[in-house]
């Protein structure tokens, strides 16, 4: 935890101390640039001379056929007047004018021809890229499969609306925002929120030198001084890639190899990890809840929940930097640093040695899985893999001990079962256990399940997770956000100690879970970190005070929340080209009053994205509080109407319809709302109040019954239901109910207030 007083007073008395010296470096900083220009970007090119090995070993590196203009020599699919079907949809792939073409259906579903201008990417498949006005490229959903040599659909399962975000003339598969970034050098977006163009520039076409190693022209020109020179000269690398530690490293490949929100262009100057992006965290959705893949994640946060990570491993001990390739094949390369004799035999993995057994693995419909199907070989078990675009298997580089335990318990994929399909989950926990013995140690995958269930239980090992400096970093953010959900003492001193943190991951997560419950301490926690050096921090920070009245900060926390507010709108203008970017500029301009821009955003944000409907439910809370509440049933029934099962949407929609006086209506979709939230307690506690209204008696006992049984100590919602009980003179009832209360705070006046009352009544 950071001491921030004695931090402040220190760095204090080092101003103070060093001002003359520091005056004279600014100065001199301030002069040379005037006359010094900053680095600019040379190309691959330029560093073959001195480096001609890795320029070569580069050049037939995934890297450098990350994108290419579309030629004989790029394209690798078959364009000889080649037709695909999907969904009796026939497209059809030629050459014409010396270019490549396909005839497919367009953005209104009807069928046209596109020249494509680019390919992407080249192994185990390669995609193809075709310019759309507005600066937009798109990306083609039928792909060239280089390992059977041949077309297929990216999503073969879906039968997509043209409507749909992910249609592939959409902005799900918009080159610009989605893609762009990872496959070209010095990457700028230039979007333009206001008219939806790009006019998006590379410094270079493909993941080039520079890419990793910054912009080139000072170290060229260091290169090029006399030798004596050079040794007494900076050598002008932007990003140092020699000499750094694990974490530098890694972060070094984190922008493009990681799931995450960009902050804006990627320039090689910032310091931290989140002064470029957000990295996810260990979702739902994303991850299951033991860390294990299952959408695509790109291998960052994956990594760092790993063993081999805590222990100073980095991404170069396995690969080769410039080829991208494993330094050694099969065993070989784990056995770099574990020991052969006790880990590469039989005694340890239970399997027979490479080449003994048999046949490779396959899916049920014959595809083979694994290049090598052997269960001896590491990574089989410890790093077992899915395959995302279709045919890219991509290992999932958490490293982790096999647990079919946890199968059994949370539902969870293991590695002996992708091999062993014929077996249940209970069949390969029996085996690890006679193998390696009964007792398994904790997981955090058990109480991340729970929590995200809602289940009270997961709240004591939360807090412990979050707390705990041993366990990996993303994995205590993960526990932080969830702890989000909860409330207590305990939960309160978790925030503010993560708001205090030295991992800049974690003041972030404390920032963007803090409970609603603290907002009376909102001001007091947050505001320090409007001054916070890791912009990521900083302008959640400032996010996170806008739902604290601008007159309620002092002059000095309000110049600085301005500020900061400024940056995290530059940001989301940044990224505007997103939904959920939309949405947070709505949010930030209803804040400031401005409605009408508030009211474009949130519309911009379905415009995106018909299926996002948080956008919907915050435009319909505006306009609820406008007064304009036709509106705002409006946007909630719309909706209701992509996806009629949206609980939330249901419980806003009853709210609204109860506000009208639509009582009948609004207990339908406060019944639909309750049912999807089943520990949402709020729901429960509407719903038996609206029906003990519409004197619906039984069903009104049984959801304010579901109130005390998800939280059985709450106050309001015991008074809540003994009142109930009043009401229609059932005193045994109302007695249990006083008990309980009494027993939960004996100093509850209510309480004993009600026990008295209810026997003076049975004695009459």
């Amino acid at each position: 935890m950071r001491n921030w007083k004695i931090i402040g007073i220190i760095a204090t008395l080092i101003i103070i101390l060093s001002l003359p010296f520091y005056a004279l470096k600014q100065n001199k900083k301030q002069n040379l640039t005037a006359i010094d220009p900053p680095a600019t970007f040379v190309t691959s090119e330029a560093c073959a001379k001195c480096h001609k090995r890795e320029y070569e070993e580069w050049q037939d590196s995934h890297h450098a056929k990350a994108m290419a203009v579309a030629t004989d020599k790029t394209v690798l699919g078959d364009f000889n007047d080649t037709v695909f079907v999907k969904n009796g949809i026939q497209s059809r792939f030629y050459r014409k004018d010396g270019g490549f073409f396909v005839y497919t259906r367009g953005s209104k579903g009807e069928m046209t021809e596109f020249e494509i201008s680019h390919t992407f990417g080249w192994y185990p498949l390669q995609q193809y890229l075709i310019p759309f006005p507005g600066g937009k490229m798109q990306c083609l959903p039928i792909a060239w499969d280089d390992k059977k040599k041949e077309w297929f659909h990216l999503y073969p399962d879906l039968i997509l609306d043209p409507e749909e975000w992910i249609y592939w003339t959409n902005q799900g598969q918009n080159w610009n925002s989605m893609c762009a970034d990872c496959h070209s050098t010095e990457l700028q977006k230039n979007y333009d929120p206001v008219t939806g163009n790009y006019d998006t520039k590379w410094a270079e076409i493909n993941v080039g030198c520079e890419a990793c190693h910054g912009a080139g022209s000072k170290h060229l020109a260091w290169a090029e001084l006399p030798e004596m020179a050079r040794s007494t000269s900076d050598d002008g690398l932007l990003v140092k890639t020699s000499g750094i530690n694990t974490q530098q490293q890694v972060e070094l490949c984190a922008p493009c190899h990681s799931r995450r929100s960009m902050l804006g262009d990627y320039t090689h100057k910032q310091q931290d990890l989140l002064d470029t992006e957000t990295p996810r965290l260990l979702e739902e959705g994303l991850y299951y809840p033991d860390g294990q893949i299952r959408d695509e994640v790109y291998v960052y946060a994956s990594f760092v929940q790993s063993k081999m990570y805590a222990n100073e491993v980095r991404c170069s001990d396995c690969h080769n930097v410039h080829t991208i390739k494993l330094h050694q094949t099969g065993n070989k390369l784990c056995l770099q640093c574990h020991q052969a004799s006790l880990y590469d035999t039989k005694d340890h993995h239970f399997h027979k040695q490479a080449g003994e057994d048999g046949e490779p693995v396959k899916t049920p419909e014959g595809e083979i899985l694994f290049k090598v199907g052997t269960g001896a070989e590491c990574i089989q078990c410890h790093m077992p893999g899915r395959i995302y675009m279709g045919n890219d298997y991509r290992p999932d580089h958490s490293m982790r001990i096999p647990r079919p335990d946890l199968s059994v318990e949370l539902g969870t994929p293991n590695a002996c079962n992708r091999c062993h399909v014929d077996k249940s989950n209970e069949w390969s926990a029996e085996y690890t256990r006679k193998w390696y013995g009964i007792k398994q140690k904790f997981h955090f995958g058990t109480t991340f399940s729970k929590a995200r269930n809602g289940e009270p239980q997961a709240l004591q090992n939360l807090l412990q997770i979050s707390d705990d400096i041993l366990t990996p970093v993303l994995v205590r953010a993960t526990a932080l956000s969830l702890l989000g959900r909860y409330q207590s003492n305990e939960v309160t001193k978790a925030f503010q100690q993560a708001l205090q943190s030295n991992e800049s991951i974690i003041r972030r997560t404390g920032l963007s879970y803090l409970p609603p419950y603290l907002n009376e301490q909102r001001l007091k926690m947050v505001a320090p970190l409007l001054q916070d050096p890791v912009k990521g921090v900083r302008i959640e920070a400032a996010r996170a005070l806008t739902s604290i009245p601008a007159d309620q900060l002092d002059p000095r926390s309000r110049e600085l929340f301005d500020q900061t507010l400024t940056e995290f709108k530059q940001t989301a203008l940044y990224s505007a080209d997103f939904a959920a970017s939309r949405l947070n500029l709505g949010a930030l301009y209803s804040y400031l009053e401005q409605t009408d821009t508030a009211e474009k955003h949130f519309k911009k944000a379905v415009e995106i994205d018909r299926d996002f409907y948080t956008a919907r439910t915050n435009l319909a809370v505006m306009y609820s509080r406008q007064g304009k509440n036709d509106l705002a049933e409006q946007q909630l029934r719309k909706a209701l109407e992509v996806n009629p099962d949206l609980a939330d949407v249901h419980y806003s929609l009853g709210l609204l319809l109860s506000e009208q006086k639509k009582y009948e209506e609004a207990a339908k979709h406060l019944q639909r709302a309750a049912d999807g939230m089943v520990n949402n307690v709020r729901a429960y506690y509407n719903l038996g109040q609206l029906l003990d209204f519409l004197r619906r008696d039984k069903e009104a006992e049984t959801a304010l019954r579901k109130t005390i049984a998800i939280e059985p100590d709450n106050m309001n919602y015991l008074q809540t239901i003994a009142k109930f009980y009043m009401a229609r003179q059932q005193f045994t009832h109302a007695k249990d109910i006083a008990e309980q209360m009494i027993s939960t705070n004996p100093t509850n006046p209510f309480g004993q207030q009600l026990l008295i009352f209810i026997n003076t009544k049975v004695q009459e």
